[in-house]
């Protein structure tokens, strides 16, 4: 018979039940981002969709999936469980926000030539309904409001499983063109 190791806070043991565990695996990142100046934003975002090169070790992190890719715009999709809940029971404001930030910058990296790249800048969010495990799946869609050289923006929508509107963002992109030198 298997004994499980019950929790000990602040010196007293805990029966709370049955522990969770979750198990994340991933690949090298460096291959990707290795491969990333050669290509355009959008043909690197599909070959990650497409299986060509392996996804951040971020989406492996999340469960999150590519859904669409076309210039301006991408859609992920991401299921909900226990493991990102924060203490009275939803999931974390902070993996939605982790949805949007995805989004916007992915939506960004399809206008880009090779060799040029992006980093967050800004991101702000609201936040309408709260999610669950039970919410379905997540559709979470980045679009480019105004591609730019320097600076790009772009907003995100992000739906429960029903197409409910659970958060806006709008973000801003700093372009870095590593070709200039």
């Amino acid at each position: 018979m298997t004994r499980i190791e019950q929790p000990t806070v602040a010196g007293r043991s805990h029966d709370w039940g049955r522990p969770r565990s979750k198990t994340v695996t991933w690949s090298d990142p460096a291959i990707t981002a290795a491969a990333a100046p050669s290509m355009s934003g959008i043909d690197f975002l599909r070959a990650i969709r497409d299986g060509d090169l392996p996804p951040p070790p971020i989406a492996a992190l999340f469960g999150m999936r590519m859904r669409d890719i076309e210039l301006g715009r991408v859609a992920f999709e991401y299921e909900p469980d226990e493991s990102v809940y924060n203490p009275i029971g939803m999931v974390h404001g902070g993996v939605v926000c982790a949805l949007a930030d995805t989004v916007v910058g992915c939506a960004v990296h399809t206008t880009l030539d090779p060799g040029v790249g992006y980093t967050s800048i800004d991101l702000q969010i609201g936040y309408l309904r709260s999610l669950s495990a039970t919410s379905g799946p997540i559709l979470a869609t980045g679009l480019v409001t105004k591609p730019g050289r320097r600076v790009a923006f772009a907003r995100a929508e992000i739906t429960d499983g029903t197409g409910r509107l659970v958060a806006t963002a709008t973000g801003t992109c700093l372009i870095i063109d590593g070709r200039e030198g």
